[in-house]
């Protein structure tokens, strides 16, 4: 079955007392949510804190990134490999941020997937496209390049261990959102274009939705048909704001599947 999934993404944000204030409002709330999965990406030196909060709770925890291969000299770097030492399940790959600020294409993130999985934890591999290409038509086919460079390299059958994020970039971090129906189009275009290779992975493969989602929208964006749960921005450092789109995520469907 499909369970909602709502995922929060920190970016660059913290601290130790404001974590664990964070971190204990998290773990009490979801105890009561028991219909949703719940994780929060957190930077990497809160790693362990969030080890130490979370183990136990029903929440999982991950990082925002990792490097393709496992060690060598390159200083500042992280590997899949060190993050599973901290017990992380996921791991964010091809974030929009890490894609335009950093220059990574859709062939390193690729790379980057594929390392996630031989530590073995679970991607969420973020595919997107910008205002621009949006209204110049050119969604689908940025979306498909984006996905395909995964499947090149690690082949369809990867998908079944992995999650997608669809996160229009021209909606992250500008109170902008693609209405339901927008996310809903593109997510079933990416589920079609799965299901073109094989239908059982495209049907289990849990596609969350990322772009200025909030309490008050969650519950719409969740009730489409191939949207699966969320990709959480700004709202999963306010406990209260992100409970409510976990809460939003436990009254959603489940896909059997």
């Amino acid at each position: 079955m499909r369970r909602t999934l709502v995922a929060g993404n920190w970016k660059m944000h913290g601290a130790l007392p404001q974590n664990e204030a964070l971190l204990d409002a998290l773990a009490r709330g979801m105890a009561q949510l028991p219909d949703v999965d719940c994780a929060v990406c957190v930077p990497y030196p809160y790693l362990h804190q969030a080890q130490q909060k979370l183990s136990g709770s029903s929440i999982r925890w991950g990082a925002q990134d990792a490097h393709q291969l496992e060690k060598g000299a390159y200083t500042g770097e992280v590997s899949a490999p060190m993050l599973n030492d901290f017990g992380c399940r996921y791991v964010i790959v091809g974030h929009s941020e890490r894609r335009s600020l950093y220059g990574e294409s859709s062939a390193l993130v690729a790379e980057k997937f594929a390392a996630v999985q031989k530590a073995g934890m679970t991607p969420i591999l973020c595919i997107g496209e910008t205002l621009e290409q949006r209204e110049g038509g050119a969604t689908e086919a940025v979306v498909a390049e984006q996905l395909d460079a995964v499947i090149r390299l690690a082949g369809v059958q990867s998908l079944r261990d992995a999650v997608l994020a669809y996160e229009p970039v021209w909606a992250i971090g500008t109170g902008k959102t693609a209405t339901p129906e927008q996310a809903q189009a593109v997510h079933a275009f990416i589920r079609g274009r799965i299901a073109a290779l094989d239908g059982q992975v495209a049907q289990g493969l849990r596609i969350l939705y990322g772009g200025s989602v909030k309490g008050s929208n969650a519950a719409e964006l969740f009730a489409m048909a191939d949207i699966d749960g969320g990709l959480i921005g700004g709202a999963s450092l306010i406990a209260d704001d992100f409970l409510a789109i976990c809460k939003a995520g436990a009254m959603d469907k489940t896909v059997q599947v």
